[in-house]
């Protein structure tokens, strides 16, 4: 059955505007426009948007994802494989990740002592076993630029990151007092997406996720709020105004 782009917006929580853009560089195109203009999507035209959304959340380029899905070799049900093994390894990172996070809230605590190496545990980004399958199929230069937005940076940036993340924490703390939609807001809270982005791979709809984390796991919270009172909700908030104007 055919659906107008507003409800493909609301199904795939993705913003009409996207869509058009999508449209406009033949990305996704609808199979049907109606007399009165209005965009209709196909079944097939669903199922290539949710081939899109699974590359995009892999890091790849919207040029990248088009060329992919137009090559007349291109298997679907290939592609869903590839992209479950490759999650389920992104998951199993993050499961590490989290798991050295709990472990340096005690340590902060002096609860317990941590190495170094424990320190970093779930910071690897060096590895994935699937990428010589991916490159096979989806070419070197697609997933080189995908695996750089995945690399750990390299031991003597690591203090440069950390000094500004705390740089961010503090100019953010000094403005929490204003709207978390104003221009300086959003510019503070862009400054953190990027140095985020040169940890890991966050799409804007995984940045807000990652901001509502911020106040539901009072961790977190209290870690931010070390920053100033109320820092962790101000972030959410502006996090969530820059994912919702990014999408």
């Amino acid at each position: 059955m055919a659906m107008k782009v507003k409800e493909v917006s609301e199904l795939a929580s993705i913003s009409v505007r996207t869509l058009h853009h999508y449209d406009e560089i033949g990305l996704l195109v609808p199979d049907e426009i109606t007399p009165a203009g209005y965009r209709m999507y196909s079944d097939a035209n669903l199922e290539r948007l949710q081939q899109i959304l699974f590359f995009k959340e892999l890091g790849f380029s919207l040029k990248e994802i088009k060329n992919i899905l137009d090559d007349p070799a291109f298997d679907a049900e290939e592609a869903l494989h590839m992209h479950k093994l490759i999650l389920l390894e992104k998951r199993q990172r993050l499961d590490q990740m989290i798991a050295t996070i709990d472990k340096t809230v005690l340590h902060l605590r002096g609860e317990i002592e941590m190495t170094p190496r424990e320190q970093f545990q779930g910071f690897d980004f060096s590895h994935n076993p699937y990428e010589h399958e991916a490159r096979q199929r989806w070419g070197d230069h697609a997933v080189n630029e995908a695996h750089q937005k995945l690399k750990d940076p390299p031991a003597d940036k690591q203090k440069e990151l950390s000094d500004q993340m705390n740089d961010i924490f503090r100019r953010l703390s000094a403005i929490s007092h204003t709207a978390p939609e104003s221009a300086e807001a959003q510019a503070e809270i862009k400054q953190w997406y990027m140095v985020l982005n040169q940890l890991g791979s966050y799409s804007p709809e995984a940045f807000k996720v990652l901001g509502q984390m911020y106040v539901d796991d009072e961790r977190f919270t209290r870690n931010i709020d070390q920053f100033g009172e109320g820092l962790a909700q101000f972030m959410c908030n502006a996090m969530a105004v820059f994912a919702d104007q990014n999408q």
